[in-house]
């Protein structure tokens, strides 16, 4: 399985994460352990959605929209609330 995952930093908590993984467990602590150079200055980090996907052609794509204004904006909207 392909995993998009929003995360939302503990630190400060208008800041957000969107990523892409196939093990969801261990990339949630490897950005708690501040193994991702991105996301390590807002760490820690909590998980606040995901979505499971059976192609990684098709997870890519939701990913890359997430990270677009229009899909930036449904995930505040809709996945975030």
């Amino acid at each position: 399985m392909y995993y998009v995952y929003i995360l939302t930093s503990q630190k400060d908590p208008e800041k957000i994460y969107i990523g892409l993984t196939t093990d969801l467990n261990n990339r949630l602590e490897e950005h708690n352990s501040f193994q991702s150079s991105y996301s390590k200055r807002c760490a820690p980090w909590q998980l606040n959605t995901y979505m499971a996907f059976t192609s990684k052609p098709a997870a890519v794509k939701f990913e890359t929209y997430l990270k677009s204004g229009s899909g930036f904006a449904f995930l505040k909207k809709r996945l975030l609330g």
